[in-house]
């Protein structure tokens, strides 16, 4: 609670008692800020786990492990009771510090875990780890087609990007030798095979094929099956399609959504998405993707939730920047998400997240938030008023990182941290986040979190944000308060005024209207409340400012000061 108190009367000789115990955030807009937020604040939050009201130093970046390059991903697998920490280093994926893979690409890479199997993407490759063995994903192998020996049949799977390989199921009559496949021009250099009745026949031994006529010729005609219509005939051959797989290699980006992977960011194919098969990764058929509007506006982040998978373009002329896909059901090919243009129109510029069901991203005015869902028409809502001035400013705006720990939303742009807290709300034109800002000892490559604890990679290092007792500058200033009389002057309280806080070496500055701070105390291994004289005659305008290069923490503080007479002109 922040509150002021005057007797009622003639303001000259009024006391006004200033008192905050329940701190909220950062205001970079203006100076007119909130008693309880601050106009300036570097490295100090609100600690939920301490169950105070007030704000403290975070904690400080602790060693983990050093490489030799730049760190570009850090992931968690767990299997077999083994915890497997896989670092994409430079070029180089790394397990438990053991080099496993080298051929990385040079940017932040992307991974998830689906039936225990870790799988990587870096825009050049797309990986899958067991623990013991790492290899490109093999596609699924697809039955394309069903049918007689003459190809008279029908399709039945559809090419898969991921793969060359397909199979084609047909029936025996005792007769036939000579069996047609669904395509042309296969490839000539992969060995055809046949199973017939669990019996496996190979090309050069017990068949030829004619790659150009897409033929294979039994020596022997297979025979019937013994089911009628039975399909005992499996065929098995390649055809490579240019550039069928670096659709998915090249993609940048991806998402879970309705149990399937959902894949975009392919410079070659900037307002493209695919997605794989129901409950396979390795299954992205060919049929299966979306063009995001008519102009090839990039995506820029794709993001589930609110009953929809969002896709956020970059802005575009034709105002086509966020589309929607929900999904439904097709008589001909099943579950398919087609596209649907929203009622928003401003366009992602860097990055968005799914932050507690808040459907967030980065536009050229800040962060924005979708208000609403499939089934209602979508609003955009700002929600980073209280930084924008500072945020918006940042050389590298567009690269940033985000990173959910401890219910904030940590948004890092080279070392600084601007943390939107989902616990404080307030209500301006629409409801937006109490913020704090940080800045940190490296430049951040990638980020983390596992069991709680917050992994920062940078200058070639991991590090967890968990130290509590190093050096670190971190300081609360307060708001540059008239106390609600701006056309008087005041004069302190020669009583001074309290603070409960904690901590060693706490400073306190003060500053009058214009002029510089200057040093009121330092207080030494506090817990609990000090006392502090300021006297300060005939001022417009005062500031306090609590400062320490260790840890230390504010939970209340109060100041008291007489109104005087008019300031004159």
């Amino acid at each position: 609670m922040s509150s002021y108190s005057a007797s009622s009367g003639v303001p000259s000789g009024n006391l006004v008692t200033r008192k905050v115990d329940n701190f909220a955030g950062i205001d970079f807009s203006n100076s007119d800020t909130n008693l309880a937020r601050s106009p300036d604040s570097l490295n100090m939050w609100k600690n939920y786990k301490s169950n105070s009201t007030g704000i403290e130093t975070r904690p400080d970046m602790e060693l983990v492990e050093e490489y030799d390059n730049t760190i570009f991903g850090l992931f968690f697998y767990d299997i077999d009771n083994v915890r497997h920490t896989i670092v994409h280093c430079g070029t180089k994926l790394y397990d438990n510090h053991e080099e496993i893979f080298t051929g990385m690409n040079l940017i932040r890479s992307q991974s998830f875990i689906f039936n225990n199997i870790f799988y990587i993407k870096d825009g050049l490759n797309y990986l899958e780890y067991d623990g013991e063995t790492i290899k490109e994903v093999v596609g699924t192998i697809p039955t394309t087609s069903i049918g007689n020996a003459n190809g008279d049949g029908s399709t039945y799977q559809d090419v898969n990007l991921l793969t060359g390989l397909r199979k084609n199921l047909r029936i025996g009559d005792g007769e036939t030798t000579i069996f047609k496949l669904d395509t042309e021009n296969i490839d000539s250099d992969y060995v055809v095979t046949a199973v017939i009745d669990g019996i496996t026949y190979t090309q050069g031994i017990d068949l030829s094929v004619n790659v150009t006529k897409g033929e294979v010729t039994f020596n022997s005609p297979p025979p019937s099956p013994l089911t009628d219509g039975q399909h005992n005939v499996e065929i098995l051959f390649r055809k490579t399609v240019q550039g069928y797989r670096d659709r998915i290699n090249k993609c940048t980006m991806l998402t879970i959504f309705d149990n399937r992977v959902f894949f975009s960011g392919n410079q070659d194919y900037p307002n493209a998405i695919f997605h794989s098969s129901l409950e396979d990764p390795r299954y992205v058929s060919d049929l299966d993707y979306y063009n995001e509007g008519l102009d090839l506006t990039p995506v820029k982040s794709m993001i589930a939730g609110n009953n929809a998978l969002w896709v956020l373009k970059e802005p575009s002329q034709s105002n086509t920047t966020v589309f929607y896909h929900n999904p439904i059901i097709d008589s001909t090919y099943g579950k398919i998400y087609p596209s649907t243009h929203s009622s928003i129109s401003t366009g992602c510029v860097a990055s968005g997240i799914n932050f507690n069901d808040d459907i967030v991203f980065f536009s050229d005015r800040g962060m924005e938030a979708i208000s609403g869902d499939i089934t209602t028409e979508q609003l955009l809502a700002h929600r980073s008023s209280m930084v924008d001035g500072k945020l918006l400013q940042e050389s590298n705006y567009k690269n940033m990182m985000l990173e959910e720990w401890e219910g904030y939303l940590l948004v890092i742009i080279d070392n600084k941290v601007y943390l939107a807290d989902s616990r404080q709300k307030y209500q301006n034109v629409d409801v937006e986040y109490e913020w704090y800002y940080w800045e940190l000892s490296k430049n951040i490559t990638c980020t983390s979190v596992k069991d709680g604890v917050l992994y920062l990679c940078g200058n070639n290092s991991i590090y967890k944000l968990t130290k509590t007792d190093g050096e670190i500058n971190s300081y609360w200033t307060t708001k540059h308060d008239d106390f609600k009389y701006p056309q008087y002057q005041k004069t302190t309280n020669k009583r001074g005024g309290t603070a409960e806080v904690f901590g060693d070496n706490i400073k306190i500055e003060v500053r009058t209207d214009n002029n510089e701070f200057e040093e009121i105390g330092t207080y030494e291994n506090i817990k609990g409340y000090i006392v502090y004289r300021i006297k300060k005659k005939k001022w417009k305008k005062l500031q306090m400012k609590f400062s320490s290069n260790t840890p230390f923490g504010i939970n209340s503080y109060t100041l008291e000061s007489f109104v005087g007479g008019y300031i004159k002109r």
